[in-house]
């Protein structure tokens, strides 16, 4: 590895994290990994009471797993709501403290205290409450990354009722399908948004979605865009504004479900992943709290989306913490690449969160370091696909002077957080993953479920976590399918990983993205960081496509830098390039220029749908798709190629 980041006196010192070696009595972050898994329940007890998570009734015991590791409960007997830990006890500890800090495309600021927040929960519980919704119902939420879902993520929790939280990009099958899966009683929604200066609209799909969703029995909308018209089974947030505040919010137990996160498969519909009130807050708290190093007075930001993981992850791991959250609701790159930067600089963010490939779009412009200030930040953050070492590098020592550490995590939707993640003690080799995330205990196992080291296994877990999905909602046979069907006692993930000769974990991708050629695996992420050298390309997918001399062969998507002109001989230099650097049986068959790769609006590549349109296959559910009009373009150059 090039680089390497080594921790500051300071993160040593007064991080949360450190804090946390200190109470346990550690001095490594690998010792502090080995502690968390030798009794997993004395360590998560002890995140409870190190991040004053209170409980309204104390738990008698911290994990139960009588019943099997699959039906683990957390916390048993144990009463807590999220609200206690994220709105209300900060709205008595520091009223006038700032929750929340969302800032428009346009650049409208608004700001809410927590003494406003924990208010405007209180009413919206209200008015829900008088309209009929009560604790166990699903109460989906469809709005951009505005003040007005936090607000409403807390009131339907604060309920008792299950928050389902819907990416805002959704078309309304997609809707439909997830509404009907999870029986949702009410949604919440907005009139529209902005994105690239364009106006999204969110109610018009809605409507569309719940003429075939009879579950539904009202929607709420805001009037975030100044358009929304309310109809017959509608009623304006801001009615429910108006309602004198509901004090009391439910008492729930550690148990009882908060959130059913919803994730794509390839087919079929989707899965719905179960989170608890006390399960989910613990190890998103936690991943905040170590990872991140948030605390009172520090701001994080991801730009992200209610739909994703991390949209939950970053509201209720921040306020549990005591943070504040700054809300972006665009485009990150509009209208141009330095609105990232000045973001940071306006609101001070502590810890920012990016996608490599927004990164990867930022060096591809050449403008190099920033004119802005940037000495807020402490932390970068980092998750959902693998970096490229000069994307990575370019990231860390040109932009931020080797300053600050880049907390690259992994996990998921069923994880509710990361299995790995690196943390602010330790030295982080480039693009590496740090190793086990704490309470983990994760592993790289061959097809024999052995361990296996310094070649590509699969990742699995060998103990429970407080916010591993308590099954798929509605459909127990899928989950024990999808999680504990490949390796007996042990949690499969699906992802492919690496642990090298000096101990770094890297995911590589899905196991169904990893390529087998000549008989060996090879993960994309390999052959696109050596594309990722040459100075014409920005980024790349690349796919295996079935050959009948080696088994699968490489296709190379790639999508040029601007400003530079097409190469005649870019396809054979970077084939001649991953022959060099990885061997020559992994040399693309076909090296194919586009104008864009499809993604996800969380900026992750959809190698599946590119794959499936090499082969003229159907490439399952779009619904999260940013811009599947890439996918056409891939079919019409493929059909040009034969």
């Amino acid at each position: 590895m090039s680089y390497t980041w080594h921790p500051t006196p300071d993160h040593l010192e007064n991080s949360n994290v450190a804090r946390l070696m200190r109470t346990l009595g550690v001095s490594t972050a690998d010792e502090l990994r080995a502690r968390s898994i030798e009794d997993v329940g004395a360590f998560w007890d002890a995140v409870v009471h190190d991040l004053g998570v209170a409980f309204r009734k104390p738990y008698t015991e911290v994990v139960d797993s009588s019943r099997g590791m699959a039906d683990t409960e957390w916390f048993v007997d144990g009463g807590l709501n999220v609200v206690d830990v994220c709105s209300t006890r900060w709205a008595e500890q520091t009223p006038d403290a700032a929750a929340i800090v969302h800032e428009s495309e346009g650049g409208e600021v608004r700001v809410l205290t927590f003494a406003e927040l924990d208010d405007q929960v209180a009413r919206v519980r209200a008015g829900l409450r008088a309209r009929g919704i009560v604790k166990g119902d699903a109460v989906a939420i469809y709005l951009p990354m505005t003040p007005e879902a936090i607000v409403a993520t807390y009131a339907v929790a604060s309920i008792g009722a299950m928050v389902v939280p819907l990416f805002s990009g959704f078309a309304p099958t997609a809707l439909a399908s997830r509404l009907r899966d999870a029986g949702a009683k009410a949604v919440i929604t907005a009139d529209g948004t902005i994105r690239r200066g364009r106006v999204a609209t969110l109610q018009p799909q809605l409507a569309e979605a719940i003429g075939s969703t009879p579950s539904v029995e009202f929607v709420v909308v805001v009037d975030n865009l100044g358009t929304a018209v309310v109809s017959e089974r509608e009623v304006a947030w801001s009615e429910l504004l108006t309602a004198g505040p509901d004090p009391e919010a439910e008492p729930t137990s550690a148990s009882d479900v908060l959130l059913l996160a919803y994730t794509s498969g390839t087919t079929g519909r989707p899965k719905g992943a179960v989170h608890t009130h006390a399960g989910f807050l613990t190890k998103v708290a936690s991943e905040v709290a170590y990872g991140f190093d948030i605390r009172p007075g520090r701001t994080f930001c991801w730009v992200t989306d209610m739909g994703w993981i991390m949209g939950p992850l970053s509201i209720i791991g921040t306020h549990a913490c005591g943070g504040t959250l700054l809300l972006y609701e665009g485009s990150p790159d509009f209208p141009d690449v330095g609105r990232l930067w000045r973001l940071v600089e306006r609101h001070s963010v502590s810890m920012l969160g990016v996608s490599p490939t927004l990164i990867r779009a930022l060096r591809a412009t050449g403008d190099g370091r920033p004119a802005v200030d940037l000495s807020s930040i402490r932390i970068l953050g980092s998750t959902g696909e693998p970096w490229d070492p000069e994307s990575y590098e370019w990231l860390a020592v040109e932009v931020f002077d080797a300053r600050v550490p880049i907390i690259n995590f992994s996990g998921g939707t069923e994880v509710g957080g990361s299995f790995l993640s690196a943390y602010p003690v330790e030295d982080i080799h480039s693009c590496s993953l740090g190793g086990p995330a704490l309470g983990m205990d994760v592993d790289v196992v061959d097809d024999n479920a052995q361990p296996l080291r310094g070649a590509v296994g699969e990742l699995v877990c060998r103990q429970p976590w407080p916010s591993m999905t308590r099954g798929v909602w509605n459909d127990d046979a899928r989950y024990r399918e999808a999680y504990w069907s490949t390796f007996p006692g042990l949690w499969r993930h699906g992802d492919y990983a690496l642990v090298d000769e000096q101990g770094s974990w890297f995911v590589l991708g899905r196991s169904d993205d990893v390529m087998n050629v000549a008989g060996k695996r090879v993960a994309p992420a390999e052959i696109e960081s050596v594309l990722a050298v040459d100075p014409a390309v920005a980024e790349s997918a690349v796919i295996g496509v079935p050959d009948p001399a080696k088994g699968e062969a490489l296709w190379a998507f790639w999508v040029g830098r601007p400003g530079r002109d097409d190469d005649e001989t870019v396809g054979q230099r970077l084939r001649a390039l991953v022959a060099a650097e990885i061997g020559k049986p992994f040399a693309p068959k076909h090296v194919v220029r586009v104008e864009q790769l499809p993604r996800t609006r969380s900026a992750k590549i959809l190698r599946r749908a590119v794959r499936a349109a090499v082969l003229g296959t159907d490439p399952g559910d779009l619904s999260g798709a940013e811009n599947p009009g890439a996918i056409d373009e891939i079919r019409a150059l493929v059909r040009e190629l034969r």
